[in-house]
């Protein structure tokens, strides 16, 4: 009998449950949050994010002028050199032969020959940075051997995006900022864009050249670096929050506050401008320090919210 008495309870609670839960559902709605944000005075700026590589602009080898022997290695690497300089003094084969056998029967014997047979100067073809030294004095090269590599100047090789690349310019200022190190910031401007495009894992990109305004002493070849392309700016122009902007039947609008109903704003059109993601500018439509509204969050709507007075949207109740 009382196993009995408890079911009927339990059906009684759970049937009461039930009733409740549907009967406060029909009750409350979920209606729209909103904030207001204001129209405002401020400067925009847009970029273009993306990494490259320090790599020589334009990347020389040199080699042995002769198949035999380095005499004498007189650069090393980072060191800067002018067109025409001697960069290593070399012995062909027959002349490195007959050097040692002077050398063996003395001195005066091997003077003789060195004033004779002068060896041969290995000079650098322009000016720039030696970024690579292989060899060793009384090193045996041939004629095919890279002795020193060259460049006239360290670029920043980027890779940028096919839906960026018309954004891109030549002329255009940009900052580079190396990972090795991130605390030096380095300007720069686009050089050069390159026409033909590559292609890794169905991603189009397009490699553009930025040129560092000043190369630093601690920019070396392969550095990793991020670069930001500076590609439009606006300054004391009207913008808005990029969330308060919306699309409505292919117009762009804004939502402004509905006296008549404050869970239906008002769609206001406007015209905009410049966007970096975050800010968009107004072009037309609105004023500085307008309001507008941006949906915030959903709330439940209680009997507590029908005393809200309809014209105070943000949360004032009705006077009593």
């Amino acid at each position: 009998m009382k196993r009995i008495i408890y079911w009927i309870i339990g059906i009684v609670l759970v049937a009461g449950i039930a009733s409740a839960v549907w009967f406060w559902r029909a009750r409350a709605t979920e209606i729209p949050q909103y904030q207001e944000v204001r129209v405002k005075r401020d400067n925009l700026t847009t970029f273009v994010l993306t990494t490259g590589m320090a790599q020589p602009q334009n990347r020389l080898e040199i080699k042995s002028p002769v198949a035999g022997r380095v005499e004498e290695a007189l650069v090393r690497e980072g060191d800067k050199v002018r067109k025409g300089q001697i960069l290593a003094w070399m012995s062909s084969t027959e002349r490195a032969a007959l050097m040692d056998a002077a050398r063996a029967k003395g001195a005066t014997e091997l003077a003789y020959w060195e004033q004779l047979y002068k060896p041969t100067p290995l000079v650098a073809p322009l000016d720039g940075d030696i970024i690579a030294r292989k060899i060793e004095p009384g090193q045996t090269v041939t004629a095919s051997d890279i002795l020193y590599v060259m460049s006239d100047r360290l670029i920043i090789e980027a890779q940028v995006d096919e839906t960026d690349i018309g954004r891109i310019v030549v002329g255009q200022a940009a900052d580079i900022t190396l990972d090795a190190y991130p605390q030096d910031v380095i300007p720069g401007k686009v050089d050069q864009i390159a026409y033909e495009a590559k292609t890794v894992n169905n991603v189009t990109t397009y490699m553009v050249d930025v040129l560092p305004g000043k190369v630093p002493a601690f920019l070396r070849s392969g550095m990793t670096a991020n670069i930001k392309v500076l590609t439009a700016a606006t300054n004391g122009v009207l913008i808005l929050p990029s969330e308060a902007v919306h699309t409505e039947t292919n117009q762009t609008v804004v939502w402004r506050a509905n006296p008549a109903d404050r869970n239906k704003p008002l769609s206001v059109p406007i015209v905009t401008g410049l966007s970096d993601g975050k800010k968009i500018e107004i072009c037309s439509g609105l004023q500085e320090n307008d309001p507008v509204l941006v949906k915030a969050a959903f709330k439940t709507e209680t009997k507590e919210d029908n005393q809200k007075n309809p014209f105070m949207p943000f949360g004032g109740k009705r006077k009593k």
